[in-house]
């Protein structure tokens, strides 16, 4: 049984990412849910009306769940707040997910928008934090599981069974 599965366009290999490159996932996991389920392709920010290339974002001092709320932005290094257009890419990516059935989503980890468990600190160190991206936040919040690039095999794990049925 093929199940839709939601994916970072940028770890399918499309130039999508804030610098213009992709950031394609490439292991035995990743492989199998490719070759074996339906993948949904979406970038968020892109979707959202932002080019690429564009400044690199990053929540001040915060996760997704605090922009959701209104807690925390999105900002450019370059001093832009691209908050909106962070919310806008995350309610498409759950109206995609609501309108094709979409329960699992994989998406690209430490981003403002697709990181799953950690995201930058917004200050442009490098350094992280715990946390979701905005996109990930928000399909959790309305129960579709999500997972990264790295931890991909626990959803394998999870659909495997469900493939010999």
């Amino acid at each position: 049984m093929r199940i839709k599965i939601l994916v970072s366009a940028c770890l399918l290999g499309s130039k999508v990412r804030y610098n213009g490159t992709d950031k394609k996932a490439q292991n035995d996991d990743f492989e199998w849910l490719l070759s074996n389920h339906e993948i949904i392709p979406l970038c968020p920010e892109v979707a959202a009306g932002l080019p690429t290339p564009r400044p690199p974002a990053e929540i001040q001092f915060g996760t997704g769940e605090d922009v959701l709320t209104s807690k925390a932005n999105v900002m450019g290094n370059d001093g832009v707040d691209v908050t909106a257009e962070f919310i806008r890419g995350a309610h498409i990516a759950l109206e995609v997910c609501l309108a094709e059935g979409i329960q699992y989503a994989v998406l690209t980890e430490l981003s403002p928008s697709c990181g799953s468990s950690d995201v930058y600190d917004g200050r442009f160190s490098g350094k992280t934090v715990p946390g979701a991206g905005v996109v990930a936040a928000l399909l959790k919040q309305h129960g579709i599981r999500v997972f990264n690039q790295h931890n991909v095999g626990h959803l394998k794990a999870l659909l495997a069974p469900i493939q010999n049925i």
